[in-house]
């Protein structure tokens, strides 16, 4: 795998750490904004994916903008040189503060999930002697056919106004003199791995903006999110997500008015597989029914397998063995729930041998913790070892 050049460093470094390939980073990137650039669409990255700033500062070089979910994401962004004028700031619960703070940062646009927040962000604009950009982030009740705690635009999600509350909306922006309408927003889900998930956000974007030309009101800014999956369960052999068969599904299926600016906010296809969390086995335990592999990386490192009960591909990279294996792979952290994989064919192992868990570069180092109090992880790049 990709990795072997660099098995003697892993070697010296204390473990559990975060390892970016920016090679893989690099070629994703390059994919994707020649795709951007072919239809001319505009991209903002969803930072929550990963916050690193060394990963944020290459995004940034790449031309991309940035979509935030919190006040510091924006102010991160923005110490970091991105342009004000790429950077989205969404999420159902913006607080006073954070949204003040945007508003002094004089970003693009706030995506607003509610009525009352139109009216929140109004009244702090006004305060502040400012003008807010806003888009209306709707929910179109679609199922994105994914895991069910990433899914965000099904009715009962938290997420989004409803087609039944638009008229309402409407009417609070009209009243409202310190914000700007600039256009729709949608974004429901992760992790999608089926096309016709977005042809039918299309087809809800259709509709949704001949309901507003109904009304003679300009959809300046289309908004259709992320969401595209990764290939958690062969990540060596698929490194990049179908990004043509992606761009080529909403093309031929989203109506683009003259002058419309199409935005998207991709995150886990754009860094999930250029990262990988390197761990050391402690031991090797013969249970009664299983045989456990116990790391010194646990679910305070990456808790996407207890979070989401979801499964990242794992190999041995020094074992020398001949034979195969099957094992459970578990951490130290005191939760039964802290278990990588049940079930692992690799290489025969034991203590000392460095394990990999692949397609880490996303949603794995940005939600470390220090539950029982275990450093965080550190992270280390492809060019310095």
């Amino acid at each position: 795998m990709q990795l072997a050049r660099f098995i003697n460093a892993f070697k010296r470094l204390e473990t559990p750490f975060y390892f970016y390939d920016l090679d893989i980073l690099d070629q994703t990137l390059r994919l994707y904004t020649k795709l951007i650039r072919k239809y001319g669409y505009h991209a903002h990255y969803a930072m929550k994916a990963n916050a690193n700033p060394q990963i944020l500062e290459i995004i940034h070089r790449a031309g991309l903008g940035a979509d935030c979910v919190s006040g510091n994401e924006v102010q991160l962004a923005l110490d970091l040189g991105f342009d004000p004028d790429t950077i989205i700031y969404a999420g159902v619960g913006k607080t006073d503060k954070e949204i003040r703070m945007s508003l002094q940062g004089d970003i693009f646009s706030f995506n607003c999930e509610s009525v009352p927040e139109i009216k929140v962000i109004n009244d702090l604009a006004a305060q502040m002697g400012k003008k807010a950009g806003i888009s209306l982030r709707l929910n179109p009740d679609i199922d994105a056919k994914t895991n069910k705690h990433i899914t965000t635009g099904r009715a009962k999600d938290k997420f989004g106004i409803s087609g039944k509350d638009l008229t309402e909306a409407l009417e609070v922006i009209n009243s409202c003199e310190n914000v700007k309408f600039l256009g729709l927003h949608m974004h429901i889900g992760s992790q999608i791995t089926d096309m016709d998930v977005f042809e039918k956000l299309c087809k809800k974007m259709n509709t949704f903006q001949k309901w507003f030309e109904q009304k003679n009101i300009n959809v300046e800014h289309i908004n259709m999110g992320g969401g595209l999956a990764i290939d958690y369960e062969k990540p060596i052999e698929n490194l990049i997500s179908p990004f043509e068969t992606y761009f080529e599904t909403i093309h031929h299926n989203l109506e683009v008015r003259k002058g419309q600016k199409v935005h998207f906010e991709p995150g886990r296809t754009l860094v999930g597989q250029c990262g990988f969390l390197i761990s050391r086995v402690l031991f090797v335990k013969k249970g009664k029914e299983k045989e456990f592999v116990i790391l010194d990386a646990g679910m305070n490192d990456l808790i996407r397998p207890a979070l989401y009960n979801v499964r990242h591909a794992i190999y041995n990279l020094t074992s020398e063995s001949s034979k195969n294996k099957t094992y459970d792979v578990v951490g130290p952290v005191c939760e039964s729930a802290d278990r990588f994989d049940e079930a692992v064919k690799m290489k025969e192992t034991s203590r000392g041998d460095l394990l990999v868990i692949c397609s880490a570069g996303a949603y794995g180092q940005v939600m470390g913790m220090r539950y029982n109090q275990k450093e965080l992880a550190q992270a280390y790049y492809s060019p310095d070892l």
